[in-house]
């Protein structure tokens, strides 16, 4: 039997990408909670496995060689758990370029743009003194509607993000393109991205690696523990 992995999580859209892939490709994990609210991230132990003091991170106890072995960084993790399991990573070399082109479509842009927008949007405005900065919400609102149309046009000849079979790189895209609402986005005029959207939403295995933690999103906090957590996400070097 495979040995458990170890999962350095918070339910976040990086977060997702992996719970995803792991019920997806039915791997045993281990959560280790990584409460980025709180200031986990910046644990000398945890910066031992991911110095760049993100999550998520793992370590999976029979890596190569049968070796113990820790990666950082979601796409990383993907490719690794791809190659272990021979699962969701292309079958043929056309395909993994295809995967792999996705994926990076997915860190480098679609990642990046929808997180700045979620911060200017959501976040920013609700700190003290608020900060309402017009110029960045539309540039980062409309940076995403213009990567959800290249994924919508995508997805008007492909079935999935990489071509006709689901792969990681649907598993990365989904957990970011999911909170279009958030992002202020409409998707009435992409309905090849709606479709994705529904597709995706409706596998079980998508379900039970978004409900992984997802009590921890919905909890309330004091005012207290709001300035913690926007020093903690938004306001500390390591």
């Amino acid at each position: 039997m495979t040995a458990p992995i170890d999962l350095y999580y918070w339910p976040t859209p990086n977060g997702w990408k992996i719970t995803i892939a792991l019920e997806e490709m039915g791997l045993p994990y281990n959560l280790k909670l990584v409460d980025i609210g709180k200031g986990d991230q910046f644990d000398p132990d945890f910066l031992k496995i991911a110095p760049n003091n993100r999550m998520p991170a793992i370590v999976d106890p029979d890596g190569p060689d049968g070796r113990p072995v820790s990666v950082f960084e979601s796409g990383a993790i993907l490719l690794y758990l791809a190659r272990k399991t021979g699962q969701f990573g292309g079958a043929t070399e056309r395909e993994r370029i295809a995967v792999e082109e996705w994926l990076m479509w997915q860190m480098g842009g679609l990642g990046p743009m929808a997180g700045q927008a979620n911060h200017f949007l959501k976040y920013a405005p609700q700190f003290d003194p608020p900060q309402v900065l017009p110029y960045a919400q539309d540039r980062y609102r409309n940076e995403v509607a213009r990567l959800l149309g290249v994924l919508d046009k995508r997805l008007a000849d492909h079935t999935f993000a990489a071509g006709e079979t689901y792969s990681i790189a649907d598993m990365a895209i989904y957990g970011w393109a999911q909170g279009w609402e958030g992002q202020q986005q409409t998707i009435e005029d992409k309905p090849h991205f709606s479709r994705w959207l529904d597709t995706l939403a409706a596998r079980p295995a998508v379900q039970r690696g978004m409900a992984v933690g997802q009590e921890l999103r919905n909890r309330k906090l004091s005012d207290e523990e709001k300035a913690e957590s926007q020093k903690n996400l938004f306001g500390k070097i390591a």
